[in-house]
């Protein structure tokens, strides 16, 4: 999973056609057959995936309409920062009130805001926003270490491949997603705590300490990684932000 990730200047391309010329073909236009008064998400909200990589889930939303019922037939439109491509970017929600989409990240490692629209009767725009997480080189390094040594304690669902130890500690775990408890921590703080344990900064002692465990690059690359997926947003000097 790992791969060399160089930050090199944009060069702009330049599209060069020969021969005969050829008219754009616009894409053709969807009309709704039907306008709710609400869209949410059923699925695919904050997700993690490398820069420039597919999510792992696409990304489902409903319409519903006045009375809570799912709603068929109704536009909806996806859109976010560039470098996020959404496949399709329009459709008619299906018999189920839902449209679905595969999201492809930008190139920056950032917290991505999207958004998916529909209309109402009305034609007023009705909006629902989602974040999904790119990682970069160094926070899928993170992630790495994370899965291997922090998740089992941190995360408190189980899967295939791992089963959460969360249930039987005394002293729960924050995940490592908690803004409200690990914003408030400096990097400083958060590297003490990572190398020395629980007791560096009173904690829990069932924190084990890992400074001989991880080397300073896998520390960094955790605290990274747990600033990015931070929720609430961790907020500091020079923390990427994707913009429309």
């Amino acid at each position: 999973m790992n791969r060399n990730l160089s930050l090199a200047c944009l060069l702009p391309f330049v599209i060069v056609v020969a021969g005969c010329t050829h008219k754009a073909v616009s894409t053709p236009q969807i009309h709704p057959t039907a306008f709710g008064t609400a869209l949410v998400e059923s699925s695919g909200g904050k997700q993690t995936g490398a820069t420039g990589t597919m999510l792992a889930q696409p990304v489902v939303v409903q319409v519903n309409d006045d009375k809570g019922a799912a709603l068929a037939g109704a536009l909806v439109e996806f859109h976010g920062p560039a470098g996020v491509t959404f496949d399709p970017t329009a459709m008619l929600t299906d018999s189920s009130g839902q449209a679905t989409t595969n999201v492809t990240l930008g190139g920056l490692p950032a917290r991505y805001h999207l958004t998916a629209t529909t209309k109402s009767n009305a034609q007023r725009e009705i909006a629902l926003n989602l974040d999904e997480i790119a990682l970069g080189y160094q926070q899928e390094l993170g992630y790495q270490v994370s899965e291997k040594y922090c998740a089992r304690c941190h995360n408190p669902e189980s899967s295939a491949e791992r089963v959460s130890n969360y249930d039987n500690l005394e002293v729960k775990p924050h995940t490592l997603s908690d803004g409200s408890v690990l914003n408030k921590m400096s990097d400083v703080e958060l590297t003490s705590i990572i190398n020395h344990g629980g007791v560096a900064l009173n904690k829990s002692a069932l924190m084990p300490p890992y400074g001989y465990t991880l080397d300073k690059a896998e520390t960094q690359a955790l605290v990274a990684y747990i600033r990015l997926v931070s929720d609430p947003p961790y907020q500091a000097a020079g923390m990427v932000y994707a913009q429309k």
